[in-house]
């Protein structure tokens, strides 16, 4: 039973009791008082009649007269006269009737009233004695009409005062709930603060309780310093502050084989002659010059979060960007913006050179690097500054245009061309926990298959996006529901869809009609996308909640800065970015920032699972810092599949 009801119980009872109590005592009262009145009056009738027959010179047929006419009143229940010696002479006694009240109330609450006595004198002698007892009727008249009213006013005093008490329980109810609230957000893994309400007891629990939420953000908070340290220790050059070379081969890898890459863009940057600047200027003057040299390069990455900067080794830089269709013009901007910065360093000659690349998803990596790379090597071999751009496989097996792709979208919708491919999530025992499940489109009925890499960027700058989301959804569960054996699939949503309420409210309605497949549903969004709409994905991890679906954020730890925004949405797991796995077995730094990123997800009751895993010796080593499971080519299902 609830402390609500409990509560309530008491209450009733104890105005039962009062009610009971009340009513008992004062009906005893009125009865003590009623027989007390019956007894004086009963002794004052008879003392008056017996003065006036004494007065009459009494005689048997003058007294029995005088009897007759009083109990002809209708006011006694019987009136008696005996002779000196007790011998009755006469008698009336009224016969059963109505006392004025019902029989039970009669029965229960009797009124024992005492019989008036007086004598009777004629002259000096005794004629005789007058017992004389009042008819009770109109005692029984007066309790029960009593009764009734004192039963009526106790019941309104009750509905007051249970109304009183109603205010006061919900009073004490509002910030119960949100006590229990709070901590039910806890268990869920929402770190929350309440008000504290007014009641002193409530108070200090409500207090006791943001102080422990308190403790465990300031925990939270310090531990994810410490990993965050950990992490630049393990990827960043100490010097310039960007990322260093096998942490940017990692992302470039995953931006060429990711099943969402974009493709995008390649530069490679060279500081002209750093040898002959370092023998001349010293090192300090030189570390300078790096560092506004990466400040430069940089700040080519900051309009994009999912853009990259990167120190290679001691002169050249590397810079990253995602879908970048313009790369002419930014390696332009970046070499003037160089050549600017090195001014005060460089005594005439040429201050940087640069080498660009557009490329796609699949372009192998070695290529993409060697043409890059080869188109630095001829901006240097010209001698001044300068840009050079290698001319990689371009892609013309897709439409160019806005037009092209709206009118793609609309036929795909039409006919339905698009469907969900499947890669195996296992845990460290091989266990299948879920199938990651993309989408595919085709432009036509008889073209390929494209990865969303290739389609969702357009779809996303056209307003599309959210129509696919929920073509994949929909796909998803009714998958669900046709095969139950199915232990579950994990759909990705794209930020631009999350961020709309509109969408929102059409996954509510698409989830409510789908209920019991709902509950093995794993939704998840890029960390990028988490963090620039956090509201918006507040929002949806509630709707998602309340399906009782899974939810989680992919490409877990580039931002990993930013990771107290995370600790009040309720997540149930997250996908480390391939990059921090990718060769795992041979960085200890990366081992002891994902051991601690681990332990603090596991704190929190979050499920660690690693994307992108290529070999055994990754998979292993994953095991070992406390991950639990895996996705990527290197995992094998316990049944055989191969992960993807």
């Amino acid at each position: 039973m609830s402390m609500y009801r409990q509560l309530w119980l008491a209450i009733i009872l104890s105005m039962l009791l009062a009610l009971a109590g009340s009513l008992f005592a004062s009906l005893l009262s009125a009865r003590a008082y009623l027989e007390q009145q019956l007894s004086i009056k009963n002794a004052d009738n008879a003392s008056a009649l017996a003065l006036s027959l004494s007065q009459q010179n009494p005689d048997p047929v003058t007294v029995e007269l005088a009897v007759a006419a009083l109990f002809d009143s209708g006011h006694y229940e019987s009136i008696r006269i005996h002779d000196p010696q007790r011998k009755l002479m006469i008698e009336r006694v009224a016969p059963p009737g109505n006392d004025g009240a019902p029989d039970w109330f009669v029965r229960r609450l009797p009124i024992d009233a005492d019989p008036g006595e007086a004598q009777i004198t004629n002259g000096w002698s005794q004629f005789g004695t007058v017992t004389l007892v009042s008819h009770s009727r109109f005692a029984y008249e007066a309790l029960w009409t009593s009764t009734r009213e004192m039963i009526a006013a106790l019941a309104l005093a009750s509905f007051i005062g249970g109304y009183l008490g109603s205010l006061i329980l919900r009073r004490l109810r509002r910030p119960l709930q949100a006590v229990i609230d709070q901590a039910t957000a806890i268990t869920n893994r929402r770190f929350i603060t309440i008000a504290e309400p007014d009641v002193p007891e409530l108070r200090q629990l409500a207090s006791a309780m943001n102080a422990t939420v308190a403790r465990l953000k300031t925990m939270f908070e310090e531990e994810a310093a410490r990993l965050e340290t950990v992490r630049r220790e393990a990827n960043f050059d100490p010097l310039t502050g960007l990322i260093n070379r096998e942490f940017f081969i990692s992302q470039l890898r995953s931006s060429l084989e990711g099943e969402n890459s974009t493709g995008g863009t390649l530069f490679l940057i060279r500081v002209a002659d750093l040898m002959g600047l370092n023998k001349r200027l010293g090192r300090e003057a030189t570390d300078e010059l790096l560092r506004r040299v990466a400040e430069k390069v940089g700040a080519g990455a900051t309009a994009n979060p999912e853009a990259l900067a990167a120190r290679m080794n001691g002169a050249d830089f590397a810079l990253l960007l995602p879908d970048q269709k313009a790369g002419r013009e930014v390696a332009e901007a970046l070499l003037q913006s160089l050549i600017v910065a090195m001014e005060a360093f460089v005594d005439g000659g040429p201050s940087a050179y640069i080498g660009m690349g557009v490329f796609r998803r699949g372009t192998a990596l070695g290529l993409l690097l060697s043409q890059v790379d080869a188109a630095l090597i001829a901006a240097e071999a010209d001698g001044v500054n300068g840009v050079r751009e290698a001319a990689i496989e371009a892609d013309d097996d897709v439409p160019r245009s806005a037009d092209e792709w709206a009118q793609i979208f609309t036929r795909v919708q039409q006919h339905q061309w698009l469907r969900l491919v499947s890669f195996p999530v296992v845990d460290m025992q091989g266990r299948l926990l879920h199938d990651e499940c993309p989408l595919r489109l085709k432009l036509d009925a008889d073209a390929e298959w494209l990865p969303a890499g290739r389609f969702l960027p357009v779809a996303e700058r056209l307003g599309r996006a959210p129509e696919l989301d929920l073509a994949a959804l929909t796909l998803g569960l009714a998958a669900l529901e046709q095969h139950p054996a199915l232990g579950g699939l994990a759909i990705n949503l794209s930020a631009s869809s999350m961020a709309t309420a509109d969408f929102r409210q059409r996954l509510g309605v698409l989830l409510h009609k789908h209920e019991k497949a709902a509950g093995r549903l794993w939704i998840e969004v890029a960390e990028t996308g988490v963090l620039k709409h956090v509201d918006a994905f507040r929002s949806l991890c509630a709707l998602l909640r309340s399906h009782r679906c899974q939810v989680g954020v992919e490409h877990f730890g580039r931002q990993f800065s930013q990771i107290g925004q995370l600790h009040d949405l309720g997540l149930n797991y997250i996908k480390v970015d391939a990059s921090f796995t990718r060769r795992l077995d041979s960085n200890p730094g990366n081992q002891a920032f994902l051991k601690g990123v681990s332990s603090i997800a596991h704190n929190i009751g979050l499920l660690v699972i690693a994307e992108g895993v290529a070999s055994e010796a990754e998979f292993a080593v994953l095991a070992a810092v406390g991950f639990d499971g895996a996705t990527g080519p290197g995992v094998r299902v316990a049944d055989g599949r191969q992960g993807s």
